[in-house]
């Protein structure tokens, strides 16, 4: 049942990238471009998408997490640290970049994929390299001073 209903979520959020054009390149870095905002071109619309993500995201948050227990787990995993180490910055800045640079974030990229989007093929193989790297520079301790999530926190 949970695999289904997981299903049913990621078609939903596929359906909402595509009608907002999210899963167009072009719409986003009309977007990005707040350089256009004098000459007229700017895309303002995307605004109203992350608006409207943030306020529902925000509505369902707030009525599940007061549930006793979510419907197909035991518990809520929810983030037990509130620090600011270098991970929680440089992992947005390097995520912004690429979003700057190509258009494309994760889930729009493989929404995307369905098109047959040679750049989004292209991106996506990019980001799961990306990813393969990250883990394996992760468990590198000598290239890295970054607390990884297995790591005990040192007091």
């Amino acid at each position: 049942m949970a695999i289904l209903v997981q299903f049913a979520i990621g078609l939903i959020f596929g359906l909402g990238l595509m009608v907002s054009g999210m899963s167009n390149p072009a719409k986003v870095l009309n977007f990005l471009d707040i350089g256009g905002i004098p000459a007229g071109t700017w895309d303002a619309s995307l605004a109203f998408v992350m608006a409207g993500a943030v306020a529902v995201t925000f509505i369902g948050f707030s009525r599940v997490l007061k549930l006793a227990r979510p419907f197909f787990a035991e518990r809520f995993y929810l983030p037990t640290r509130s620090d600011i180490d270098p991970r929680i910055v440089a992992g947005p800045a390097i995520f912004g970049v690429g979003w700057g640079l190509a258009g494309f974030c994760p889930g729009p990229a493989l929404t995307a994929l369905g098109f047959g989007s040679a750049s989004a093929f292209i991106f996506v193989a990019a980001m799961c390299a990306g990813m393969v790297l990250a883990r394996f520079v992760a468990h590198w301790p000598s290239l890295t001073r970054f607390v990884t999530p297995a790591d005990p926190l040192e007091t």
